[in-house]
């Protein structure tokens, strides 16, 4: 995974005033923490935060006043009618460490005509270097039958990459029957027939 390079700046105003003022001025307020260090409050681009966390789980390497640091987003807090991002905490990594994480689950291919696709889970979560996490994971479901299921134990991880959390057994997708329903003209038939038995 590519690292996002994000200026930042310490940020020294705290409470609500302040950081009306910060994001008018279209930035966003942050917190660094973890690794048992105090936590270091920044200021951030709003508009290249924003374009960051379009990526899960995104590496973001924070340069700026005596900040060079690498950091994962934990929180991300948005303003529930406009959208705007108000708040981001961010997670202190260093390479090599490991971290959890929840990655969406994709799936290809396309299943027998006779079932359809039932998603148990949408994101899983793994534990992976934290310079090394994958964006996603793919789940094959071409050809699979009514019945027929995928469990985490099944997904085949990147290496380095482990399930957390997650039961082995764990059913991730399953194939269901589709709904049957009889056409309009049998069950117009029907209700015909049940009202001449009636008369």
């Amino acid at each position: 995974m590519s690292e996002v390079r994000i200026v930042a700046e310490p940020r020294t105003a705290f409470g609500k005033g302040a950081a009306r003022k910060i994001r008018r001025d279209k930035k966003v307020p942050a917190v660094l923490y973890g690794h048992g260090i105090d936590p270091k409050h920044l200021t951030l681009p709003g508009h290249e935060v924003l374009l960051a966390l379009r990526t899960a789980n995104v590496l973001i390497r924070l340069e700026g006043d005596g900040i060079n640091e690498l950091a994962l987003p934990k929180g991300v807090q948005r303003d529930p009618i406009k959208g705007f991002i108000e708040h981001v905490d961010l997670l202190l990594v260093k390479r090599g460490e490991k971290v959890t994480v929840e990655i969406p689950v994709i799936t290809v291919g396309n299943v027998n005509p006779e079932g359809m696709l039932d998603l148990q889970l949408t994101t899983l979560a793994v534990e992976a270097e934290a310079t090394r996490i994958p964006t996603s994971v793919e789940v094959d479901v071409e050809g699979l039958q009514v019945g027929a299921s995928i469990t985490a134990a099944d997904i085949a991880l990147p290496e380095g990459t482990s399930l957390k959390e997650a039961d082995p057994e764990t059913v991730i997708v399953q194939v269901i029957a589709k709904p049957t329903e009889a056409p309009a003209e049998e069950e117009a038939a029907e209700g015909e027939g049940a009202e001449a038995a009636a008369e």
